[in-house]
């Protein structure tokens, strides 16, 4: 499956536009390494994605075409979640 419509249908994100714009800016990695919009995910991928300062990691469960919004959940683990402190300015420039 692809990995924007993957993110998708898990309901990481809520459109898959997102997820394709997302890919297009470098800010979704498969494995470590730099993923396209069409990228394919597979069970047991780490998926890592970058957005505002915020980051995700998570781990393919399983691949389903269609889930139900309660059981989105059981195809994704959340490895790790981060939020990145904003740059402070000083006041001295």
């Amino acid at each position: 499956m692809r990995v924007d419509k993957y993110l998708k249908v898990a309901r990481i994100l809520k459109r898959r536009s997102i997820s394709k714009e997302l890919a297009d800016n470098d800010r979704i990695e498969i494995n470590g390494r730099i993923a396209k919009a069409s990228s394919e995910v597979k069970v047991g991928d780490e998926i890592k994605i970058t957005f505002g300062n915020r980051e995700l990691g998570i781990r393919v469960l399983s691949i389903e075409e269609v889930k139900k919004k309660e059981e989105a959940s059981d195809l994704y683990e959340i490895v790790f979640e981060e939020r990145k402190r904003p740059i402070e300015r000083s006041d001295e420039e």
